[in-house]
């Protein structure tokens, strides 16, 4: 399963497209905001029952959201070792390096820049399943270093 912490129903839409083009049979569940990627990841209510909210294999995180911040939510995750194995990938519309040397640091495998471009979010998708959600675990000899952006 996939959690997807972003705010822009646009940037929703196109990622739940391109989940449906890329047949993965990977869930995604989406949240509005950092505070709710981390109810979500605690278990906290609503997403107390992990029949209904399992834990996911890969955080998509978006880092200019309201209420908390992909940032603050890669800060957060840094100081729980129970999420040292989450694969965290940044999905943002900020290309500055700035941004990406600050995701790394704080913990996150990949840095991709937003796209509408269905054929390129699929291509995506089906490097995240194979790199991360194939069986694979954050840690593992293919997975170090942050990827490059798409």
């Amino acid at each position: 399963m996939v959690l997807l912490a972003d705010d822009d129903p646009d940037d929703v839409f196109f990622m739940e497209r391109a989940f449906k083009h890329s047949t993965l049979p990977n869930r995604l569940f989406v949240v509005p905001n950092g505070l709710e990627a981390l109810a979500y990841l605690r278990g906290s209510a609503p997403y107390a029952d992990r029949q209904s909210y399992p834990l996911p294999g890969l955080l998509v995180l978006d880092l200019k959201m309201p209420l908390m911040d992909g940032f603050q939510v890669l800060q957060w995750l840094k100081g729980r070792p129970e999420f040292n194995h989450l694969p965290i990938v940044v999905r943002s519309g900020s290309d500055f390096p700035g941004d990406m040397h600050k995701a790394e640091a704080l913990g996150a495998d990949a840095y991709w820049v937003k796209t509408a471009d269905i054929t390129r979010l699929t291509k995506m998708l089906h490097e995240l399943h194979a790199r991360w959600l194939n069986g694979h675990r954050k840690g593992a000899p293919d997975s170090a270093g942050l990827a490059a952006q798409v």
